[in-house]
């Protein structure tokens, strides 16, 4: 596996509302959520029950051209979707929506997640016979709902009966055609909130899409609910008919996943940011000239750094944002080179100065010794790392592409060998203790597995690639079997 910084997640995106451009608002709630999937992004268009699509590999900007969305025309619904790939390869089967069209009709899906029993779920679907064109869960997903969907009255009842059958993570906009549903697993791993807009209702990942298509916040989907919004009865609520277990939003959704103007489970990421890097500030003080972050996500939790301890906040790197991000690039050479494209330091803020260097994380800790070494190049004294994240020391298995120890970083080496690798004079983490505290809205409750290795709801079994994304062992000496 080859990551350097946590891989994001996907956006996704539905809206509800005859007589507006809903395609229109679909592109634009996409360009507002690009940072959470960069590999495919798509849009299907609901046009009077009959669902088009139009999806590609690539950005949201070079797939869905203005001859693109024009070819998609008017309708009263839509779905929308970016994808970075968690589960399946960078590949356009596995670009959402999906589409899937069964007896009873059709069904977009855009997923937002990671189904922990998605392999055993597909095991059986095969051996009745399903014929999967992709290798993402988000597949598994849409089949298990169309499957439930064939025995129901209706494709809310489906959702409802799919959701006692998967399990993990999953946020998810499903549009029928007559229906957009939004639905979110009871443990709400994933962000998922509702917006009104104009005559009608707009899902989506983060609240940066509601604003940026005007549409005004409401407030979020409650864990294991489903909201049905039609152009005919309005918005509807069916609430998790069990026994809640535990909140588990992902806390990485507030250190660097989600955009700082977006909001999620009534928490400013902002906040939260600026409240992470005062607790730095707290509980590892440092002598030192200046505080800067490493953008994007460092930025607000050095703004906290600096405004608890006093120490003057400085613009210490300028960010190239045409750059592919360095965790894809295939080779460690072209990442350390892709950062010094990426990031470059200003000398004048840190030339002479002990310098107090904030960053969400750090996963291998391959980029953060390389912006550590920049900042020395150009003339700092000393480099003291900051990390608004506890050590990442335990695979995640919910959405975040980080399955295995192999290349953790915290799992492998103790602090002072992790001071040393990064080539820092200190080095200070978040306490895993002190994560309640970045919540403004009273819940508390986050998943911090990756942290801790205590994980809310079971592992996989399994974890790891599918059969056919795995390449053969080549056997020498002899014939082998095909």
């Amino acid at each position: 596996m080859i990551f350097d910084k946590l891989r994001e997640e996907c956006g996704v995106f539905g809206v509800c509302a005859p007589g507006a451009d809903v395609v229109s608002a679909a592109y634009h709630a996409l360009f507002a959520l690009q940072h959470r999937g960069q590999e495919s992004c798509g849009v299907a268009v609901n046009r009077a029950g009959v669902i088009d699509v139009r999806k590609d590999v690539g950005l949201v900007t070079d797939v869905l051209t203005h001859g693109v969305t024009r070819s998609l025309g008017s309708g009263e619904m839509a779905v929308g979707h970016c994808r970075y790939a968690t589960t399946g390869r960078r590949q356009l089967s596995n670009a959402q929506p999906l589409l899937v069209n069964h007896l009873k009709g059709s069904m977009a899906l855009a997923h937002n997640g990671n189904l922990t029993n998605a392999a055993e779920l597909r095991e059986k679907l095969e051996q009745k016979g399903s014929i999967f064109h992709g290798t993402s869960d988000s597949e598994v997903l849409a089949y298990i709902i169309t499957q439930e969907r064939i025995q129901s009255v209706s494709i809310e009842e489906a959702a409802r009966r799919a959701m006692r059958r998967i399990k993990g993570a999953y946020s998810a906009v499903i549009m029928s055609p007559r229906k957009l549903m939004a639905v979110r697993d009871p443990y709400g791993f994933r962000p998922l909130c509702i917006g009104r807009f104009e005559d009608g209702w707009v899902f989506a990942s983060e609240s940066c899409a509601l604003d940026s298509i005007g549409a005004r916040f409401e407030r979020d989907v409650e864990p294991g609910e489903i909201v049905v919004a039609s152009p005919d009865a309005g918005l509807t609520s069916i609430p998790y008919d069990e026994t809640p277990p535990r909140r588990a939003l992902c806390v990485f959704e507030l250190i660097y996943f989600a955009r700082p103007d977006s909001v999620i489970d009534g928490t400013s990421v902002h906040g939260a940011r600026l409240k992470a890097g005062a607790l730095l500030a707290i509980n590892h003080p440092v002598q030192a000239d200046v505080v800067v972050g490493v953008p994007d996500s460092g930025i607000d939790a050095a703004l906290g750094y600096s405004r608890q301890s006093g120490i003057p906040y400085g613009i210490g790197f300028i960010k190239n944002k045409y750059v592919a991000r360095t965790f894809i690039q295939p080779e460690q050479s072209q990442r350390a080179h892709a950062v010094r494209i990426k990031l470059n330091p200003v000398a004048e803020t840190v030339r002479g100065k002990r310098v107090v260097l904030v960053d969400d994380s750090v996963v291998r800790g391959t980029t953060t010794t390389r912006i550590a070494r920049l900042l020395r190049e150009v003339g700092a004294s000393q480099v003291h790392i900051r990390l608004s994240a506890p050590p990442f020391a335990h695979p995640c298995y919910f959405g975040t592409d980080v399955d295995s120890v192999e290349s953790l970083i915290a799992h492998n080496h103790s602090l002072d060998e992790i001071r040393a690798i990064l080539g820092a004079d200190s080095i200070g983490y978040f306490r895993a203790e002190d994560l309640p505290m970045l919540d403004h809205s009273g819940h508390g409750s986050f998943c911090g597995a990756c942290f801790t290795g205590n994980y809310p709801t079971p592992p996989p079994r399994a974890p790891g690639k599918l059969r056919f994304e795995k390449q053969l062992e080549i056997r020498t000496g002899g014939a082998g079997n095909a």
